[in-house]
Parts: C-alpha cells; structure tokens; sequence
C-alpha cells in the first residue's frame, strides 16, 4: 500500500449503507502530528501530481472529475489552489457552481455539470456540483418552484429519484473513462464560527463574508441530515465519498492530495509508446538535426 492509500483509507466510503457522519471526526489529524509533516507530504503529494498529471495527458485515455461539497468556510478554495499547484494548467478545468442561472433553470438539474465533464487527458475540478439539488434545495424545498418542473413530478420520494438519477449519471461517466471521486470537506460548526468571524475581524478577509452565511448556520442540523444521506446514497466503488476532516486546513489539504495520487496511481498510467514506423520518423528527424550545422 503506497503512502497516498495508507492516509486516505480511513475516509474513503465506498459503501454507504453503514454510514454515520457522527463517525467522522473534523478534527481528526490522522498520524500526522505536525504542520511540518503535512508540509512535506503535501509537497510529494504536489510532485507526484505533476508527473501523473502529464502521463494522463499524453495517454488520453481517462478523464478525472473531482467534486468537492462543504459548508461555507471548509476551504474547499484554498484546497483546490494548493492541491494543484504544481500541476499543468493546461491540463486542469476548474469550475465554481453558483446559484442556477435562468439558463440554467430551463433545463434538467444536470445540464450544466453535464456539459463540464472534462475529456480525455484531463483533471475537472467541480467547486460545489449537482449535489446541491439533493443539499441546498433540499433544506430549502420553496427552491423547487424555481426549477420549472411540473407539480405532478415531485412527490415524496423526489429525493430518492435524485439519488437515482445522480447514480445513474456517475455511472455512465465511469463506464466511458471518466473517473469520479467526491470529497466532503467536514467541518465543525464550532470551527466555521471561529472563521466567520475571523472574516470579519481581519480586513483583508471582509470581501469573504457574506450575511447569508450566517443565516444559513441556522439549518446546520438539517444540512448534516442531508449530508449524510447523501454519502449514505451515492457512496459507490467506482465514485466514493471521502469525507475530509476540515478543522485544520494543513490536514485537510494532505488528505485530498493523497486521495488524488492514490486515484491516478491505480489508473496504471505510462507515456505512449511509439510504433515502428513513428520510431523511423523519428530517426530520420535525428539524422537531419545531426548533419545540419545549427
């Protein structure tokens, strides 16, 4: 077991049946017992990544989809720049998914993740994703008349239906070489306190904070209800959950890096290698660089 599986195992779920987000500890550091030691790991975590990343390039052959879910303040943007800086960016799409567009709202709730798949040879970041039709708006149900969709199709199991079709949905993809892995970012509420308000003690961190984030700590219990049967849900072999401990950044960044070379690493990835007549031409173009001055 290579050092990236050994760290990630603990909060990888692949099976969701058993699941209770109270088994998860925010604050749990694993045995790393020092920013130090995260230091380093992360930065082999970063040089690793970079040396997959152009193997996954050149073979394009999969595609890589990470979604990240959290409560605000978890980090998931200071994990998503650390984590991959050292990587290609050419080779990265990132996209941040707000509050549905009118656009948006006249299609199905999938439409707008779907055409952000990322191709062949590439890694896409999903900051917050479709996940939010089974979080947000289901904490907040009135959010549904927003969505167009007739009365006669949301019932009482429209919920269950969701975790159906997102199933579904993640399961074409892996069939068609888009890998999924999904991190949720577990914050305590005791730990978001304590950076909201940083955000409004330190100027620098006034642009961050937004009054709705306070409103929404309000319904802190019913969004770790829906977190839960979320992961309960939509854990499956082929897209797991890995549910990141949050309340301290430094841990938290290790274990998605971790989780990120363990994924690539079992892709089994390689440079392609040249057929015969690619290596004649290649030859060739040696022996006229070499007998040509500069």
């Amino acid at each position: 077991m290579s050092w990236a599986s050994g760290l990630v195992k603990p909060y990888r779920v692949e099976d969701g049946a058993k699941f209770r987000l109270k088994d998860f500890d925010p604050g749990d550091t694993g045995k790393i017992r020092s920013k130090r030691q995260a230091k380093q790991l992360l930065n082999q975590g970063i040089a690793s990544l970079a040396e997959l990343q152009g193997k996954l390039y050149a073979q394009n052959c999969w595609g890589v989809l990470l979604i990240f879910q959290a409560m605000d303040a978890a980090g998931k943007d200071g994990v998503i720049k650390h984590v991959m800086s050292g990587v290609n960016p050419q080779g990265v799409q990132v996209y941040s998914f707000k509050a549905p567009s009118e656009e948006e709202l006249s299609h199905d709730y999938l439409w707008r993740t779907a055409k952000r798949t990322p191709e062949r040879g590439r890694i896409g970041i999903f900051n917050r994703s479709y996940y939010e039709e089974v979080l947000v708006v289901r904490v907040h149900p009135e959010l549904l008349k927003n969505e167009r969709i007739s009365p006669s199709l949301i019932s009482k199991d429209i919920w269950t239906e969701r975790f159906r079709d997102i199933n579904g949905f993640e399961r074409y993809y892996s069939s068609n070489g888009i890998v999924i892995r999904k991190f949720f970012l577990n914050l305590s509420k005791r730990e978001q306190k304590k950076r909201f308000l940083d955000r409004l003690e330190f100027p620098e961190k006034n642009w961050k904070f937004s009054s709705s984030d306070v409103k929404e700590r309000q319904s802190w219990d019913d969004y770790m209800k829906a977190y839960e049967d979320m992961i309960v849900h939509t854990a499956s072999p082929h897209a797991p959950w890995y549910v990141v401990p949050a309340d301290n950044k430094w841990f938290t960044r290790v274990v998605v890096a971790a989780a990120v070379v363990e994924t690539l690493e079992d892709l089994k990835l390689t440079y392609p290698k040249v057929d015969p007549d690619k290596r004649k031409e290649l030859q060739a173009a040696r022996a006229m660089l070499q007998g040509k001055k500069a």
